[in-house]
């Protein structure tokens, strides 16, 4: 699921880019390609600058409200809530009871930040609520650590309580390091999805949660179904993973500019 974030498809919020080749017309069948199709590449474009890499907290904070996606990073239609940015010392650690709590930034997290965007109930629909986040780790291991971390969260906890009257079930993750699944924007990539129960709205709705990381950095997206929303797009409605991969992307790429080596 997670390759699919990379090569800008949907795995589950929205329209998927139809991945048929065409088997023919009228006038005969599809004529083998001319030239050989370019290689699968083996190790990803990017060379992180150790003199760019954040050593200090307020480094790292600076980096990371840098690449954090807001609004515009979605698409139309999305606004920032309130509030709109996660506080410095904000640390969320799911407890052994699988409910979320607030805990204390570990050691090895340098800065974190989230970014709460929505678009607003119209038309019928309801509050669509989605966050981005970036977290600047000490070392490209914690980091690594924290994407195998996440990983596991949903095969010990396949049921989550976020807060008081909002859960999520049937959590299934799985990952892609580079090369794999057709993940070729991130050192490694991983999607969880499942169910979004809120007890004001009426109905399950869809759960969805992106991640990727790019050296010490690690960037997410995160989508709570409402109704009118779906996440598969269909003929006549667009769903709304188009919008999360974008946003995901985006900070990927913001990422890389800020920890590249500058040619």
């Amino acid at each position: 699921m997670s390759g699919l974030i990379a090569t800008g498809c949907s795995s589950g919020d929205g329209e998927r880019p139809d991945g048929k080749g065409s088997t023919g017309t009228a006038q005969g069948p599809t004529k083998a390609p001319t030239t050989a199709p370019a290689p699968t590449p083996t190790a990803l474009d990017f060379t992180p600058d150790p003199k760019r890499a954040p050593k200090t907290e307020a480094e790292a904070r600076r980096l990371a409200l840098a690449v954090v996606a807001g609004p515009d990073a979605w698409a139309p239609g999305y606004v920032k809530r309130t509030p709109y940015l996660s506080d410095p010392d904000y640390w969320p650690v799911l407890g052994a009871n699988c409910s979320w709590e607030t805990g204390s930034r570990p050691a090895d997290v340098l800065a974190s930040v989230t970014a709460y965007s929505e678009i607003p109930a119209t038309g019928g629909k309801g509050v669509l609520r989605v966050a981005a986040t970036v977290t600047v780790h000490r070392t490209e291991s914690d980091a690594d650590w924290e994407m195998a971390s996440t990983l596991e969260e949903a095969l010990n906890c396949p049921d989550q309580k976020l807060r008081e009257g909002e859960r999520v079930t049937g959590l299934m993750s799985l990952g892609n390091p580079f090369g794999v699944g057709g993940n070729a924007t991130a050192h490694d990539a991983l999607r969880e999805g499942g169910s979004y129960l809120d007890d004001a709205v009426k109905g399950t709705q869809f759960y969805s949660w992106y991640q990727s990381r790019l050296g010490q950095v690690t960037v997410a997206t995160v989508v709570k179904g409402a109704p009118g929303y779906q996440e598969m797009g269909d003929a006549t409605t667009v769903g709304t993973a188009q919008a999360q991969v974008q946003a995901l992307v985006t900070m990927l790429q913001r990422a890389e500019d800020e920890l590249e080596v500058q040619s």
